[in-house]
């Protein structure tokens, strides 16, 4: 059977430009989007929970900065007692060593850490060190970072001697 409708009857009231508009996501307020970001003193962080980050910047007292694609990270590892170890492979295998206390500690929310709901759920904005009196200021509440450290390597035997220097606790035995 054949359809003699014109192609023009066959769309709606508002045209071709209502079927456009109705395949685009609903665009959301600007007071919608306030308050997606939450920080600490240590961190800044993605609240909803299925939010993620593209990179993380990782801010030195001294006003530099470096980011680094998510898609990048590989491994990483905690150890209490020397820090968070984190192994981003790009052009060349990058490390960061972040030093500190309770980096393992929930926020007062509860819902993020800067392990598992941090950098495990790709959900850092930035992690930033901190001065002597902020870590002073926060004590035992919430994370502290007293340094971060970023070395590059183009050799594995380079990589295990600033390994070696640096946090031992992380090379295998």
């Amino acid at each position: 059977m054949r359809d003699d409708t014109p192609h023009q009857d066959r769309l709606p009231p508002r045209g071709l430009k209502g079927i456009l508009e109705s395949r685009e996501p609903p665009r959301e307020k600007e007071k919608d989007v306030e308050g997606t970001e939450a920080a600490c003193q240590a961190f800044g962080y993605l609240r909803g929970i299925r939010d993620q980050s593209a990179a993380v910047e990782f801010r030195f007292r001294d006003g530099n900065s470096i980011w680094f694609p998510y898609s990048w990270l590989g491994t990483w590892k905690f150890n209490p007692s020397e820090g968070l170890l984190l192994k981003f492979s790009g052009d060349l295998v990058y490390l960061v060593l972040i030093k500190g206390s309770n980096l393992d500690k929930p926020l007062k929310d509860g819902s993020v850490t800067l392990t598992h709901a941090g950098f495990q759920r790709h959900r850092l904005l930035w992690v930033r060190e901190m001065t002597e009196a902020e870590v002073n200021q926060v004590g035992e509440t919430e994370p502290t970072i007293d340094s971060i450290e970023v070395a590059e390597f183009e050799s594995h035997t380079a990589l295990k001697e600033w390994l070696s220097k640096k946090a031992p606790a992380f090379l295998h035995r």
